[in-house]
């Protein structure tokens, strides 16, 4: 079977051994490449098939994977919090095989049953669609307030679909031409003056410091890039406007209903969004320029998928 693994000399398409063991057997139709698989290249992480955002069908039965692994048992799975697992949360496609293959074992619990207006192909999606609309859900936004997302990646982008599908206007702060171009498409106006709401899409020191001067004073500012030190706060701006920071990681679920649940409804009900997010396709064979394309954001690239 063939993979996407990083060695000694970068990205490669590797033959690997068949998937085995208990669960549910996915023929994998779409996986998609996230800014953290590449972060994990340049690190040189090793020894696991890549890939956490994908989708495939078990038996025929298209299907999205939510790909946090949990014990489903501590409180905070009980709770719906998925991500926060205390026993262990793990990912598949992050140290533990993903799903940058043909085919892939996955847990029955990880199986997201997607609406016939969804094709497999834009599945891939849900998962980082799920990782916005989990963070827009946690900005508690109130009608009337003013919203503006900064960072136009796949993440950003998504936010403002899905503040868009909640139902509240929102505006998008892009580095990009491409990515602003795709902010207008789904509905994002240009910047202009101080928001209540903003949504740090990054993980830059620059983003943070954006948010804040975006910010009028009492403003919530939602964290969903990703710092793997410390999240840099100027101090100043934060105290004299009494700034609240929110973090936001992964998904869960609420009210009963899982978040990736939503946002697969959400794809399917505007296929406008995967038409505009997904900029690239490539075969599996071809994950090394895929790879590259996708590091090259001022070229235009948003979310590459491959395709087995």
């Amino acid at each position: 079977m063939k993979a996407v693994v990083n060695g000694e000399g970068g990205v490669t398409v590797a033959e690997v051994d068949e998937p085995d063991g208990p669960g549910a057997r996915l023929e994998i139709r779409s996986s998609s490449i996230c800014g953290t698989d590449l972060n994990f290249i340049a690190m040189g992480a090793t020894g696991f098939v890549y890939g956490h955002e994908f989708a495939g069908v078990v038996d025929g039965v298209p299907y999205a994977i939510e790909p946090t692994l949990h014990c489903g048992t501590c409180d905070q799975c009980i709770a719906g919090h998925t991500q926060r697992c205390t026993n262990g949360a793990a990912n598949l496609g992050i140290f533990v095989n993903g799903g940058l293959c043909e085919r892939l074992i996955v847990p029955e619990y990880t199986l997201v049953p997607l609406p016939a207006s969804l094709p497999v192909e834009d599945a891939c999606l849900v998962e980082t669609g799920s990782v916005a609309m989990h963070g827009v859900r946690r900005a508690a936004i109130v009608p009337g307030e003013r919203v503006v997302v900064v960072g136009g990646g796949s993440i950003g982008l998504l936010a403002v679909a899905s503040v868009r599908h909640l139902g509240h206007p929102v505006d998008l702060e892009a580095r990009h031409p491409a990515q602003a171009a795709a902010g207008e498409r789904l509905g994002a106006g240009r910047p202009s003056g101080a928001y209540d709401v903003i949504i740090e899409a990054t993980g830059s020191a620059s983003g943070v410091i954006r948010c804040t001067e975006l910010a009028s004073p009492g403003a919530r500012v939602i964290l969903l890039g990703v710092f793997h030190d410390t999240v840099p706060l100027p101090g100043i701006v934060t105290l004299v406007k009494e700034l609240t920071f929110t973090a936001a990681m992964a998904y869960g679920t609420s009210d009963g209903v899982r978040e990736t649940e939503l946002v697969a409804q959400m794809l399917g009900a505007t296929p406008e969004i995967a038409r505009t997010v997904i900029t690239h396709r490539f075969a599996l064979a071809d994950a090394p320029e895929a790879f590259r394309v996708a590091g090259d954001r001022a070229a235009g690239a948003i979310k590459v998928v491959l395709q087995p």
